[in-house]
């Protein structure tokens, strides 16, 4: 019975993203559909304005020249299996900082300050990406088990502890035969 939820659920995510996938193309020219010069657009009850833009259209252009790579790189870092998914969020971070910039849109500047916030991110991203890449070549390609060379490593240490309790008794013996 569980099996039959997990795959109904697994099904419903994944038509989930299936038609927010089709849907990008549609929002990412919405701006053509505002009219043009408009300071205000209602939209289910919602009203845009042109958040200091020439109009919304403008407004739209931008913001949706965000959220649609955005949602589709957040897309592909959830549903990824690769070992080197993380790297995805180098991208995502950028399009999070453009996206806010055009948002709360004062400045006059999009596009050009996110920079500094990137190499943040990115200088956390890519160690760990590095990181999980050497570990699994090590692993895969070289046939290096860390996890085995720990454990052989403590066997030895066993070993070798042992060895010396042993020719301590051995010489405990041969002083207390001597002293016989």
């Amino acid at each position: 019975m569980s099996s039959k939820k997990s795959i109904r659920k697994k099904l419903i995510l994944e038509g989930i993203f299936a038609i927010l996938i089709a849907i990008t193309p549609i929002l990412f020219y919405w701006y053509k559909y505002i009219p043009v010069g408009s300071t205000s657009y209602l939209f289910f009850g919602i009203e845009f304005g042109d958040n200091g833009f020439n109009d919304v259209a403008d407004s739209f252009y931008y913001y949706f020249g965000k959220i649609v790579p955005l949602l589709l790189l957040i897309i592909w870092f959830i549903t990824s299996k690769e070992w080197w998914y993380y790297a995805i969020l180098i991208p995502i971070a950028m399009y999070s900082f453009q996206l806010f910039a055009v948002l709360t849109f004062e400045s006059g500047i999009v596009d050009e300050n996110e920079v500094m916030y990137v190499i943040a991110v990115t200088m956390v991203v890519v160690p760990v990406v590095y990181f999980i890449r050497v570990k699994l070549v090590d692993k895969h390609v070289h046939g290096i088990d860390l996890e085995a060379m720990d454990t052989e490593l403590q066997i030895l240490k066993e070993k070798e502890e042992l060895r010396k309790e042993r020719e301590k008794l051995e010489q405990r013996q041969k002083t207390a035969s001597k002293k016989m």
